[in-house]
């Protein structure tokens, strides 16, 4: 297992952002990241986890304990079913299961990180979310000191969240399982507008499975969300913003709002969620509140391409990215009372 001290963690996030940890560890098996995870509790070391690094808004003074990169290999699959190691990339995973001919990932493609988050956060994206294909999660339980499977009904999935979001110093995810559909070189009928808009079919349509990789690989990186090096709209963790899910009294408030503020023929996006409440888009409140596309003056700016990503202009510090995060989230408030919550997780910082 790989040993760095004063080590720069900055490289290892797609923000490129962030101070050095104290200790890195780079662990290649799942039982490397067992005894580095028990070997810090052991020691009463502060431990953070490492994966893709697409999701960490890591504070400039760094991290004063260890480090751990996962950094596991294993894609498996078994007819339909598939199991992932934490390490894996998982925008390769995706690319790998389209060409085996298996559908249920498919329009999760380019989604940066590791596969190991991705049960963590229930990622979704074009109207396919983890949570719809995941059938156990292979974890290492601190609490227990033991290795346990989690089935899907356990894991207590909803929007952007799970029990391992919920918990987030007990579980260290060693291995995700999957259950895909074989649909003749077919995707999964498809469930959001847009892509179904971009390629000329209706929703609900299946369409080869390659062609919705691509078209949602094309629709991503139109709004600055494939990773390149080049591309300072891509230094980001994507959508920095969850969306709103309102009860009915605030929603009928945040209606009026909107009516004062923009007129009564303006109407929000608006789309059912759980519990009788609904979810509006993080999106239209940034950009309604004045924040439109390449806000900033500084160097950390909102995103040329999508006004949910803050992004690092090349000179950035974490809290050059947090000043803009709070001033939007003040201005969203200040238009519309509603409390924006940032999707990343902050290391050393809050908002």
């Amino acid at each position: 297992m790989q040993e760095l001290h004063d080590a720069p963690l900055a490289p290892l996030t797609t923000f490129r952002l962030g101070g050095p940890a104290a200790r890195l560890l780079t662990a290649t098996t799942d039982a490397e990241v067992i005894a580095a995870v028990r070997e810090a509790d052991a020691s009463g070391t502060p431990l953070l986890i490492v994966g893709g690094g697409s999701n960490l808004v890591i504070g400039d003074k760094g991290f004063d304990g260890t480090a751990l990169r996962i950094a596991t290999n294993g894609f498996e699959l078994s007819g339909t079913s598939l199991e992932l190691a934490a390490g894996e990339v998982w925008t390769d995973a995706v690319a790998r299961t389209v060409e085996a001919g298996f559908a249920g990932i498919e329009c999760l493609a380019g989604i940066p990180g590791s596969a190991g988050a991705t049960p963590i956060q229930n990622v979704g994206a074009y109207g396919q979310e983890v949570s719809s294909t995941i059938t156990e999660v292979v974890a290492y339980d601190r609490r227990t000191q033991e290795t346990v499977t989690i089935p899907n009904t356990e894991c207590a999935f909803s929007y952007r969240h799970s029990r391992f979001k919920a918990e987030p110093d007990r579980f260290v995810v060693l291995r995700v399982r999957f259950e895909l559909e074989e649909a003749n070189g077919l995707s999964a009928p498809l469930k959001y507008p847009e892509t179904a808009r971009a390629m000329g079919v209706e929703q609900g349509d299946r369409v080869p499975l390659q062609d919705a990789r691509e078209t949602v690989l094309r629709l991503r990186a139109g709004k600055g969300m494939v990773l390149d090096p080049e591309d300072h709209d891509t230094w980001s963790a994507g959508s920095f913003f969850t969306n709103p899910i309102l009860g009915p009294a605030a929603f009928q408030e945040f209606l009026g709002r909107v009516h004062d503020r923009l007129g009564l023929d303006v109407t929000p996006p608006a789309f059912p969620a759980e519990d009788g409440r609904t979810k509006t888009s993080a999106a239209w409140l940034i950009d309604r509140a004045g924040f439109t596309k390449g806000y900033g003056s500084g160097p950390a700016r909102i995103s040329t391409k999508h006004t949910l990503a803050l992004t690092n202009r090349g000179a950035a510090t974490t809290e050059d990215l947090l000043a803009l995060a709070r001033e939007v989230v003040a201005g969203v408030h200040a238009a519309f009372g509603v409390t924006l919550v940032n999707e990343p997780v902050t290391v050393g910082v809050s908002l």
